[in-house]
Parts: C-alpha cells; sequence; structure tokens
C-alpha cells in the first residue's frame, strides 16, 4: 500500500443495509412481499385455465411477474437483515437461524418457479417466523 493510500483510507469501516450506517432494519417489507406473493398465487388459481381471452392471459402474465418480482423481494430484503444485523450474540439465542434463513431464501426461490398455495403459505409462514426472531433481538 502506498504512503497516499494508507493517509486516504478509511481509519473506521461502517457497514449497513442502505451504504450509511443508519441502524434501521424492519422485516416488514419482507413480509409484506410475501403475502403480495400468496395473493398473486390466489389470483392466479381464480382465472379459468379454459380461457383464452386476452385480457386473462394479460392477468395471468401481470400476476405471474408481481408474484415473482415479491418472492425475489423476500429474498433481498431477508439477506440483507440476515447478513447485516444479526450478530453472534443473535445466534446464540436462536442457534438454527442460519438453517432457518437458507430454508426461507430456498423457500422464496422454489415460490417464484412455481404457483402453488401451499408453497406460499410456508413463504408466509417462514417470514413470520423470521420477523418474530428479528422482533424478539430487539427486547
Amino acid at each position: 500500500m502506498s504512503r497516499l493510500t494508507s493517509l486516504l483510507a478509511p481509519k473506521t469501516v461502517a457497514r449497513a443495509h442502505c451504504d450509511v450506517p443508519c441502524g434501521i432494519y424492519d422485516p416488514a417489507q419482507a413480509v409484506l412481499a410475501a403475502r403480495t406473493v400468496a395473493r398473486m398465487v390466489e389470483l392466479i388459481g381464480q382465472l379459468d385455465p379454459a380461457s383464452t381471452s386476452v385480457e386473462d392471459r394479460a392477468k395471468f402474465v401481470r400476476c405471474v411477474n408481481v408474484k415473482e418480482q415479491h418472492a425475489e423481494l423476500v429474498k433481498h430484503e431477508v439477506q440483507v437483515i440476515w447478513s447485516d444485523y444479526f450478530k453472534p450474540v443473535h445466534l446464540e439465542a436462536t442457534p438454527d437461524l442460519h438453517t432457518k434463513v437458507w430454508n426461507l431464501l430456498k423457500l422464496a426461490g422454489e415460490n417464484k418457479q412455481h404457483v402453488d398455495a401451499a408453497l406460499a403459505a410456508r413463504l408466509e409462514a417462514a417470514v413470520k417466523e423470521f420477523a418474530d426472531i428479528f422482533w424478539a433481538t430487539k427486547k
């Protein structure tokens, strides 16, 4: 490292989800996104599978697109909290946190791949459990 580089290098490194150390974390967006996935699956299920109308096909495409976007949003929101917020002390209280998050992220991916009400309900439950774990650390 050159002398100039070492002089300009930051003395303190801060990490946060928004590149500013604000310390604001909230799983509410993940909860809402999981609910949206479930609602899109519900709306897709209400479409007549035999319909060839342009309106029904367009609604199907929109619902699938929104479902997949929100499943990805679940993954993003959970990953940010998991990687930036949780600390070793939280793992002591919830030793299987890594496994729970890994399973939740895999479940969100499965919801992108499928249109399945049971799968969407499992995603909602997993995100709610994650949110409950998060809020328990705030007490």
